[in-house]
């Protein structure tokens, strides 16, 4: 006999699948639109996509809260009343980096489609995930079938510079909407085939960043008299011990269980080392050859400093009082920011430069046994036979360290399979999304949510 309980869900998919079907038509329109509104960060300008948003929530009656964090920095949120249990949150940024169009095959700013694919700024960070946000966020309006609990979509800005006038800004100043959360899916993570088999990978923690911003000064003069030393010589010479410096290398659990997953399907020389990453790590060579193969997996190994920003005189012929350098450090999430800062300082006490920190965050790790990465590990099994999620690290950061602050369980997930070459479009030039695949993402994730928000 079925449960009554049963029948309702079984009706609640068929609804669904008819709605998911148009929706996900639908949600192919809205991404064009989307990637033609101009919320490039610098200035970022999320304003404009609070427009957007609005329009679309006015057009299904949808109730919903505006905020700009600073003139032209829009968020955006609303929410779905449902029963007691902690509620979800649907969390996007919908601000981009910058493209310089003469590296383009397409305008970035277009959202054309072609060969299949809809291009430009944001179609893979992370306007695609936004999109399948909104339609399972509307879907589940339309069904207006009762709910477990409350679900929020949340828009907000300036991810791709730190958060601070968006998720940073709205937990201090509109800390209601995170009240009573449990559970929250965002960027970070996603479905790749790798050629035998689909794996996703659930983002659960991060590596911290700590931005640090180094300062020389000396004596200044023309450049045609050199001194022994220099502001600029003193930057060089502690840029250099920076450069030649290899933070330890340590395996931890998280990193480990990664490292674990990929062993299953590696090829024959990395299979071994990714089955017992603590002992491969003790090899130098290992990870000498680690870092050529893949420089984001060796990065999830140690520490790491990339020397990003340097400047010093504004003339060539003149010897300046004053350089700076500024420095993108991450660090493994075992460790508190201030423990690596002053190992940092510690590396650079005999070097006549100063240390400051630009910016610093905290670390933590989300639970692989919440009811929400259960649903993603049974609706991709199901959905993709086959197929095995594992839980991943990301060596970027998003917003999702703001909400893990504050004891929320927090993924970075996405169903979207994505071959491996089309991630180093992000950030990159030809940024693009498969139509085939965007829409068979939109349908997963209402599928994944669907089974979270439904008893």
């Amino acid at each position: 006999m079925i449960k009554k309980t049963t029948l309702l869900f079984l009706s609640f998919l068929i609804i669904s699948t008819i709605n998911a079907q148009s929706m996900e038509d639908q949600a192919v329109i809205w991404l064009k639109e989307f990637i033609k509104i101009d919320t490039i960060n610098p200035p970022g300008n999320e304003f404009r996509a609070v427009e957007f948003y609005k329009k679309i929530f006015d057009a299904e009656g949808i109730d919903y809260t505006t905020a700009e964090s600073a003139p032209g920095r829009g968020n955006i949120w609303a929410r779905i009343k449902g029963g007691n249990e902690p509620a979800l949150i649907l969390l996007q940024h919908t601000d981009v980096v910058p493209a310089d169009q003469k590296y383009w095959t397409v305008d970035p700013l277009l959202g054309e489609e072609r060969d299949g694919y809809i291009w430009g700024r944001g179609a893979l960070d992370m306007k695609n995930t936004g999109i399948s946000q909104l339609a399972t966020f509307l879907s589940l309006h339309r069904n207006n079938a009762p709910l477990n609990r409350d679900v929020v979509f949340v828009a907000s800005a300036d991810e791709e510079a730190g958060g601070y006038y968006g998720v940073g800004w709205l937990i201090e100043n509109h800390p209601q909407i995170f009240a009573n959360a449990g559970l929250l899916i965002n960027e970070g993570g996603g479905g790749e085939f790798n050629g035998t088999e689909t794996i996703f990978s659930v983002e659960v923690t991060q590596k911290v960043p700590v931005w640090l911003r180094l300062t020389a000064t000396d004596t200044p003069g023309h450049g045609s008299m050199p001194n022994p030393t220099s502001a600029v010589t003193k930057m060089i010479t502690a840029l250099n011990t920076i450069k030649n410096h290899a933070f330890p290398a340590r395996i931890i659990p998280s990193v480990d269980a990664v490292f674990s997953s990929m062993s299953l399907s590696a090829a024959p020389e990395w299979a071994d080392a990714y089955a017992d990453m603590s002992l491969a790590i003790k090899d130098p060579e290992f990870l000498k050859n680690l870092q050529l193969h893949s420089p984001s997996q060796h990065a999830l190994t140690r520490d790491t400093c990339s020397i990003t920003r340097f400047g010093a005189s504004n003339k060539i012929n003149v010897v300046p009082p004053e350089s700076w350098a500024e420095i993108d450090c991450r660090i493994l999430p075992d460790r508190t920011a201030e423990n690596f800062i002053a190992d940092f300082n510690s590396l650079l006490n005999d070097q006549d430069v100063s240390v400051e920190v630009i910016m610093a965050f905290t670390s933590a790790v989300s639970s692989a046994n919440s009811r929400l990465y259960q649903a993603i590990e049974k609706v991709t099994g199901e959905r993709h036979p086959g197929s095995r999620v594992t839980p991943g690290v990301s060596t970027g950061f998003t917003d999702s360290h703001f909400t893990r602050d504050l004891g929320i369980s927090s993924y970075g997930f996405d169903p979207i399979i994505v071959p491996e070459k089309e991630f180093t479009r992000i950030h990159g030039n030809d940024e693009r999304v498969s139509v085939v695949g965007f829409k068979r993402g939109v349908i997963d994730l209402l599928a994944i949510i669907s089974d979270v928000v439904y008893d």
